[in-house]
């Protein structure tokens, strides 16, 4: 039997975190001010409301197909994740409705706040969940199923999947309560991007140039970032080139674009979004940056 390393255990501990920061948003502010949610969640949501099955219990019960379904083609790590969290979310939300904190929120007076806190603290929890290689069960198994099999991205089935329930919702909720509930998703997947992929962003740039090797001893001088040379075929002479790719902060895109423009005026540079940058220089070795103090 494989032990469990440190790691594996700082896995499992954020799932829980994100499952239960999911589970409070559900209870303290979702079902107190009426609003809705996507896939297993929001068909528990509708099970409540109709004949008050607890929230907790009809989770649980709804994912165990689920995941004998998902069983044939999730690897051994996933379905564990995903059984952990399933079973974690399933006990957070029988366990906030028992402690008085829930009842110690009251949005209903005001819908715009109450999606709001819905959508931060969804997102929050979910984007917890996902970045530590977690699910929380329900639709997550039925997209990766489609995906394998059907070659259906799993984003276009998630969607599906949610305005499916959301249409159902309907039944028990009128349309102002539903565009609220559209609003609490909105900022749901925003957050949930953000902690999923990490706040801090950087840049990438490619730089063609024949000039590359005195460009590469500028970045190095000025900036002090380290750079990679890959080799290329131009399309029209099919001569070979070396393209430069660095990744820098934000900060630092002015800097480096006057750079270029010195050594070589006609270079092509191709800006790019990187979500999230690890490594020497951005996660440990930072550069200190001094106010009063610019190099």
């Amino acid at each position: 039997m494989q032990k469990i390393n440190k790691h594996t255990l700082i896995e499992i501990c954020m799932i829980a975190l994100g499952c239960a920061i999911y589970g409070i948003s559900l209870d303290m502010i979702s079902v107190p001010n009426k609003l809705a949610d996507g896939g297993i969640s929001g068909i528990s949501l509708i099970l409540r409301h109709f004949w008050g099955i607890n929230m907790g219990l009809s989770t649980l019960m709804l994912n165990i197909p689920l995941i004998l379904i998902g069983y044939r083609f999730m690897g051994k790590r996933a379905l564990a994740y995903t059984i952990w969290g399933t079973l974690c979310l399933s006990f957070f939300l029988w366990f906030w409705r028992s402690v008085p904190i829930i009842k110690q929120l009251d949005l209903e007076h005001d819908l715009f706040l109450s999606a709001i806190s819905a959508g931060l603290l969804s997102g929050l929890g979910l984007g917890l969940v996902f970045r530590y290689n977690g699910t929380s069960g329900g639709t997550d198994i039925i997209a990766r199923v489609c995906q394998i099999k059907l070659g259906i991205s799993s984003g276009k089935v998630l969607l599906f999947c949610d305005a499916v329930v959301l249409f159902a919702s309907l039944s028990y909720l009128d349309i102002k309560h539903m565009l609220y509930t559209l609003l609490a998703s909105f900022v749901l997947s925003r957050v949930m991007d953000t902690v999923q992929q990490g706040a801090y962003t950087a840049r990438g740039l490619l730089i063609i140039s024949d000039k590359y090797k005195q460009i590469g001893q500028m970045i190095d001088l000025k900036l002090e970032r380290g750079f990679t040379y890959l080799n290329a075929l131009g399309g029209y002479k099919q001569d070979k080139k070396r393209v430069i790719y660095v990744v820098v902060s934000p900060r630092e895109i002015a800097t480096i674009k006057q750079l270029i423009r010195q050594e070589d005026p006609n270079a092509f540079v191709s800006i790019i979004e990187v979500h999230e940058a690890l490594g020497e220089g951005f996660t440990y070795n930072q550069k200190k940056h001094h106010f009063f103090i610019r190099k």
